[in-house]
Parts: C-alpha cells; sequence; structure tokens
C-alpha cells in the first residue's frame, strides 16, 4: 500500500505526517529544526528520501537542510562528514547559505535597483529563501526562489547555489517592489513535458515564463488588472500570490492574485478572470487536482487587511469547469468563529485516487480530506502557524 508523507513548515518548526493510502490514522513527527521559522520544506520527485528545507531566523540567517532518509536524519549539505554544524561559542554554520546574486560578466546581470515601498529605488539584498523547488528528474538538483526576489540553483544536493540571473536581468527590475510580506519568489512551477519551460511567480512584480531553461524570460502578466498601481495594466508590478498547474495540461495554469483568481490556456500569453461565484476573490492559495485538469481549488479571505474567511467560516472552494463556477467545501471543516488564514504555499494534492487534498491554517491546523475535498477532518491541531504544507506519494 501507498504511503502518504504530508510535509509541514511552520513558524517554529517542521513537522512530518504520515499515514498510509487510508488517510484515516496518522503519525506526526517533530519538531524538527524546533524555534526556527520553516518557509518551506519539500522532497525530491526522482528520490523520495531526499528532503530539502529552507530554515531561517532573524537572529542566525538562512540555512538549508537536507534529509537522505525521508526525515529520520538531517544534514547541512556543505558540512563534512561528521563536522559539527555550529561553531564553539554555539552559532550554527552556514555552509549551504551562501546566495549571492551573479553580476559577473560572463554569467551575471548588473546587481540593479529596485522600487521600494515609498517609490524610490532600494539595493537587492539577500534575505531568506522561500520556495525550494527540487528537479522532476535528478535529486542533487534543486531550484530556490529568494527574497530578495531571485532565482537560484544547485546542482550538488545544496552544497553551492548559482543565481539564474537571466530573470534579475529580465529589464524591468527597477519596477519590482515588496509585497507586504517582503519581494519574495515564491512560487516555482515545473513543466513536466517540457524541461526547459519554467513558471515563477514574484510578489509584488507578476508572474514570469522561461523556455529556455532560465536563460532568457518573458513577463507573462496579460490580462491582470491591479488597483493602487499607476497602470493597473502594466507589463510588471503585479501582486500574483500564487499560480499552479496540473502536469497532465501545462498550457492552463491558474492564479491566485492579490484580488481575482484567473486561468490562462496559453502558458501565460494572456489571463482570463473565473473568479466567478465566489464570497471573495481575494486569497492567498491555488491548487488542482490530480487527475482532473479542469478542478481547482481556492480558500478566499475576507480581504487584503483583514487575513481571515469571510464570516468566520472556512471554506475551500471547489471548481470542476476551470473556475468561474465554485461550490464551497465544508464538510468538517469550521463554520462559525474560525479567523484563520491559509497562506500561499500552505496546500497540497497527492497523487491517489481519489486524491488527499490538505492544507495548514495561521492557527496550526492541518486539515486533509481523503476524496478530493469532499469531507475534512484535522490531521493535527495546535501546532505554530503553519508557512507551507508539500505531500509525497511513495508507492
Amino acid at each position: 500500500m501507498s504511503t502518504i508523507r504530508v510535509l509541514v513548515g511552520t513558524h517554529k518548526g517542521a513537522f512530518i505526517l504520515t499515514s498510509d493510502g487510508k488517510r484515516e490514522k496518522w503519525e506526526v513527527s517533530g519538531p524538527h529544526f524546533a524555534g526556527w521559522e520553516i518557509y518551506h520544506m519539500k522532497g525530491s520527485p526522482a528520490d523520495p528520501n531526499r528532503i530539502y528545507v529552507s530554515q531561517t531566523s532573524g537572529w542566525f540567517g538562512q540555512i538549508i537542510q537536507r534529509s537522505n532518509d525521508g526525515g529520520k536524519t538531517w544534514e547541512q549539505p556543505g558540512l563534512a562528514p561528521g563536522e559539527p554544524a555550529t561553531t564553539p561559542d554555539g552559532q550554527p554554520k552556514s555552509e549551504s547559505n551562501k546566495f549571492a546574486y551573479d553580476s559577473s560578466a560572463e554569467t551575471g546581470k548588473p546587481l540593479t535597483t529596485h522600487q521600494w515601498y515609498d517609490g524610490t529605488q532600494h539595493p537587492w539584498e539577500f534575505k531568506r529563501v522561500w520556495h525550494l523547488e527540487p528537479s522532476l528528474t535528478d535529486p542533487d538538483t534543486v531550484y530556490a526562489g529568494v527574497e530578495d526576489a531571485a532565482l537560484f540553483r544547485t546542482k550538488d544536493g545544496g552544497k553551492s547555489w548559482h543565481e539564474m540571473a537571466g530573470l534579475r536581468g529580465h529589464g524591468t527590475g527597477p519596477q519590482w517592489m515588496p509585497g507586504a510580506g517582503g519581494m519574495g519568489l515564491h512560487t516555482i512551477v515545473l513543466d513536466h513535458k517540457n524541461p526547459k519551460r519554467m513558471f515563477i511567480a514574484i510578489s509584488s512584480a507578476g508572474a514570469f515564463r522561461t523556455d529556455d531553461g532560465g536563460v532568457s524570460w518573458k513577463a507573462i502578466n496579460k490580462g491582470l488588472s491591479s488597483q493602487y498601481i499607476p497602470d493597473p495594466n502594466a507589463e510588471v508590478g503585479h501582486c500574483v500570490h500564487r499560480i499552479a498547474m496540473n502536469p497532465l495540461k501545462p498550457d492552463v495554469l491558474y492564479m491566485q492574485k492579490h484580488w481575482d483568481v484567473l486561468r490562462t490556456d496559453n502558458a501565460g500569453d494572456s489571463w482570463t478572470e473565473v473568479s466567478g461565484n465566489l464570497p471573495t476573490d481575494f486569497g492567498f492559495v491555488v491548487d488542482v487536482h490530480a487527475h482532473e485538469p479542469n478542478t481547482v481549488y481556492v480558500v478566499p479571505i475576507k480581504s487584503d487587511s483583514e487575513h481571515y474567511p469571510p464570516e468566520g467560516k472556512l471554506r475551500v472552494f471547489r471548481s470542476r469547469k476551470g473556475g468561474n463556477e465554485w461550490e464551497a467545501l465544508t464538510n468538517g471543516l469550521p463554520q462559525r468563529d474560525c479567523y484563520v488564514n491559509v497562506l500561499r504555499d500552505a496546500m497540497a494534492v497527492d497523487s491517489l485516487d481519489k486524491c488527499g487534498i490538505y492544507f495548514g491554517t495561521t492557527g496550526g491546523q492541518v486539515y486533509g480530506s481523503p476524496d478530493a475535498g469532499d469531507t475534512w477532518a484535522p490531521i493535527v491541531r495546535d501546532l505554530p502557524a503553519v508557512f507551507s504544507v508539500e505531500v509525497q506519494t511513495i508507492q
């Protein structure tokens, strides 16, 4: 029978939830890296025992952690076997934290400035890794989306990281600016059918696509309209919260923007709003059914200033028609006095049939549905605020 492993990153550590294919009883492991912010953790599609973690702290900075045994033990890439992970005075070493913007003449781009909150220009400064996306075919290759917004790649399992500077050198960088949480590259979507094509999203710049393995990039924001920027239909400057794809139809993607839920049928060349009958079209997360490319899930939040579900009812909304027509999924979810949020990386879908849907909240609950959203139950409660949820289906 299959094993399901749900990887949960929280405000104060990482947790691993494990079940069999029935998804009825769960074992909880953690906290790993207790006390640290875990922005993201994700397993390699090429090796289910290889898991990567972005561990960050306002005191100690950014560290990449790696497991080769499904999260039982951890190591910091770049350290020699048996080498202590801390200095003699107790400070964590940072061998896996060398994220330097590439401004070299050979492979880099000039280190220009980006827009700041007040409209002035601000230097690029590395702060943390928001998202890790392992290669579909090589467990040692991983892409990292960072703040300030840039894309990095490792080919040696996290020992060294090199900026794919073509994105930052797109030419529109001086128009990018931070969202409320910072200027993070938070979404990386790999095309399962075309290894040279990749999609990314930045808050607040928008969505971009490469068709040549990251050498050059195209802004794919046609059809997006955003309030509070000088040109609501500008090429860049949009606060995209999340994009998602079903690998069976890589030209069809869904987007949850600061306001609006949108769909593209041509790999981002143009977008159409599909918010339809949602109670509000503000939210952070969007994901797609594992076997039905036209079935999509969102969690509406009341507004950009009130980050909780409308009416205090925690509802996942599902459309089976690619948007516009939405149904509320409530069975097993609290329908009164619920004021949590679901962050952009906090939903995941397994590949079983029926596929399981999982999401975590800022209140520390992780909910799971073994039947594609028809019914829900809490897997675990009272964790620290959940930043990210990923799932591995292990055959």
